[in-house]
C-alpha cells in the first residue's frame, strides 16, 4: 500500500508536520487506553507526553513513536481495580527500573532472535487489533445509556467522512507532498463538519460518552511530581512486582519489535539496548509524575513514517504538541471529528498488514505458515507478549525437530591408523541420540578422533552424549580424541575431564549475537 523510503538528511519541516499529525491521533488513543486501565484521561495523556518525549530524545530509534498503549492498559486494569492508582504508579516505577536493567545488561540484542514468521504474525495481528479497536467508534449511547451500533443517517455520515479521510490520504501524495496527507485529511474533514454543521461525534463527544460526564474536557495543567503514596515495605513489593515484570516484558517486546519493523521500513538500524534504557527512564518518570506508563506504538509509528517523519524531532514535536493541546489548546483538538481519526487509523491498518503474507503462505514451509497464523490469532485473542512467546517457542520446537536428525559424519583413516569421524551438524538435546548411533565402539580401532571443525557442542545434553560415548570406548580400552573444538565448546566440555583429549589448533570462533550491534 505504501512505498517507504529512507532519508539520511535532516528534514525538520517534514518531522514537525509529521509530529503534528501524530499528536492529533495520540489524543483519543491515550484517552481510550486510560479508560481501559480505569484511570483519569489526564493520566493517559501525561503518559503519552512523557514517554513520547523521553524516548524521542534518548531512545535508540529515531522516528519511532511511544506513548500510552492498550497492551499495558489491559495489565494495569486489574492492579488499579484491586489496589488503587497509587499502586499503579509504584508498579510503573518498578517496571521502568527493570527495563533500564535490561538495557544495561544488553538484553535488547536478543530481539534479533525472533523468527521472521513471528514478526509477520505480530504485524498482521496488531493490524487486526488496531482495526477492531476502531469499530468501537461506530457505537453511540442509546436512550438507556447502553452503547449501540450507529444506524441510519449518523452511520452514513460517519462512513462518508471515514471514506473521505482515506481518499485524501491515498490520493493527495500523488499531487503534492508539501503537507502530510494525514494532517491535511484531518483538517479538511474537521472544517467540512464545522462548515456544514454535520452531526458527527468529535473527540470531546467521545470523551464525554466514555466518562458519562457531559462537562468532561481534555483541558489540564502540566504533570507535577508525586511520590506514590504506598507503604515502603515488602508487602507493597510483593503486590507490584509481578505486575512490574509483566509490564516490563510486554513493553520491551512491543517496543523492540516495533523498532525492528521501523528498521526494515526505513532501511536503517536502531539500537535496541539504548531503547530499553530510554523506555525504562520514561516509565520511571511516568510513575513519579502521574502517568500510566507506556511503550512504542506501532500504529502511531506507521503514521509518522508514512507522513515523512524520520528524525527525533518528529517524536519531540508530537509530545510537545500533545501537552500543548492539554494545557492551552484543548478546544482545538476537541472539535476534531472522530471519523477523521478513524480514517487515519484504517489507512494505518492497510499499510501495516503484510498483504504479501497471503502470497508466501504456499511458498514457505507449512510450519512457518502455521506460526504466522498462530501468532496473528494469539495477538488478537490475548496480547502481544503471549503471542511472541508462543511463536518463538513453536519456532524453536520446529527448528529442534528438523535438526535433530541432521547430524551425520564422514569416516576416514589417517596416516597413524586412527579412525576419524568428521562430524557435520549441531550436537544438542535433539540430536544427541542420533549422534551416539553414528559410532561403533566394538569394531572401531584403539584410537578414535571426532573432528568438530564443522560441528558444534551446544548444551548439557551434548556433553552427556560425549561423556557416554567416551565411557563406551574407555570400557573397551580405547581412547577418544576431540579435535578442532571452538573455545566456547571446550568450556562446555569441562565436565568430560580426563576422558577426552582436545586439540586446540585452528579452532573456529562463533558469534551468535554481538553486543556491539545492539
Amino acid at each position: 500500500m505504501f512505498t517507504l523510503k529512507s532519508s539520511s538528511t535532516f528534514q525538520p519541516r517534514a518531522d514537525i508536520l509529521s509530529g503534528l499529525t501524530v499528536a492529533l491521533a495520540l489524543v483519543p488513543e491515550a484517552v481510550a487506553f486510560a479508560f481501559v486501565a480505569g484511570v483519569d484521561p489526564l493520566v493517559g495523556l501525561y503518559a503519552a507526553f512523557m514517554v513520547g518525549l523521553i524516548t524521542s530524545v534518548f531512545g535508540g530509534r529515531p522516528g519511532m513513536i511511544s506513548g500510552a498503549t492498550g497492551a499495558l492498559a489491559v495489565v494495569l486494569v486489574a492492579l488499579v481495580a484491586d489496589h488503587g492508582i497509587e499502586y499503579m504508579f509504584a508498579a510503573v516505577v518498578l517496571m521502568g527500573v527493570l527495563q533500564v536493567l535490561a538495557g544495561v545488561l544488553r538484553l535488547g540484542k536478543f530481539i534479533r532472535m525472533v523468527p521472521h514468521p513471528v514478526m509477520l504474525g505480530f504485524v498482521n495481528g496488531l493490524a487486526i487489533v488496531i482495526f477492531l479497536a476502531q469499530l468501537g467508534q461506530f457505537k453511540t449511547a442509546g436512550v438507556d445509556g447502553q452503547m449501540e451500533w450507529m444506524a441510519g443517517s449518523p452511520l452514513a455520515i460517519m462512513l462518508g467522512l471515514v471514506a473521505l479521510t482515506m481518499a485524501i490520504i491515498h490520493f493527495l501524495p500523488k499531487f503534492t507532498k508539501v503537507v502530510p496527507a494525514s494532517l491535511a485529511a484531518i483538517i479538511v474533514v474537521t472544517l467540512l463538519v464545522m462548515g456544514m454543521r454535520l452531526e458527527s461525534p468529535t473527540v470531546v463527544d467521545s470523551l464525554r460518552t466514555l466518562t458519562g460526564n457531559v462537562e468532561a474536557s481534555l483541558a489540564g495543567g502540566l504533570p507535577t511530581f508525586h511520590f506514590p503514596s504506598v507503604p515502603l515495605n515488602f508487602e507493597t513489593f510483593r503486590i507490584v512486582f509481578p505486575y512490574a515484570v509483566i509490564l516490563a516484558a510486554v513493553g520491551l517486546i512491543e517496543s523492540l519489535l516495533t523498532l525492528t519493523l521501523v528498521d526494515e521500513l526505513t532501511e536503517t538500524r536502531g539500537r535496541s539496548n539504548k531503547e530499553c534504557i530510554a523506555q525504562g527512564a520514561a516509565n520511571v518518570t511516568c510513575g513519579f509524575f502521574g502517568g500510566m506508563g507506556g511503550c512504542a506504538m506501532i500504529g502511531q509509528s506507521m503514521i509518522n513514517i508514512n507522513s515523512g517523519g524520520r528524525g527525533r524531532l518528529s517524536g519531540i514535536t508530537a509530545a510537545v504538541v500533545l501537552i500543548l493541546f492539554v494545557v492551552v489548546a484543548s478546544p482545538l483538538i476537541e472539535v476534531v471529528p472522530v471519523a477523521a481519526l478513524v480514517g487515519v487509523m484504517f489507512m494505518v491498518v492497510l499499510g501495516t498488514f503484510e498483504w504479501s503474507s497471503f502470497r508466501v503462505m504456499t511458498k514457505v514451509p507449512i510450519s512457518d505458515a502455521i506460526v504466522i497464523l498462530l501468532v496473528s490469532g494469539v495477538t488478537v485473542m490475548t496480547d502481544l507478549a503471549v503471542a511472541v512467546l508462543v511463536g518463538v517457542i513453536v519456532s524453536a520446537l520446529v527448528f529442534a525437530w528438523k535438526h535433530a536428525k541432521v547430524i551425520h559424519a564422514f569416516t576416514s583413516t589417517d596416516a597413524e591408523g586412527c579412525k576419524v569421524y568428521s562430524l557435520r551438524g549441531p550436537l544438542f538435546f535433539g540430536s544427541s541420540k542420533s549422534f551416539l548411533e553414528l559410532f561403533d565402539p566394538k569394531t572401531d580401532p584403539d584410537d578414535i578422533v571426532i573432528e568438530f571443525q564443522h560441528a558444534r557442542v551446544s548444551d548439557h545434553s551434548a556433553i552427556e552424549a560425549i561423556d557416554t560415548l567416551a565411557e563406551r570406548y574407555l570400557s573397551l580400552g580405547k581412547t577418544l580424541h576431540l579435535r578442532h573444538l571452538s573455545p566456547d565448546c571446550r568450556q562446555l566440555l569441562r565436565k568430560a575431564g580426563n576422558l577426552v583429549e582436545v586439540n586446540v589448533i585452528e579452532d573456529p570462533k562463533y558469534h551468535v549475537a554481538d553486543d556491539a550491534l545492539a
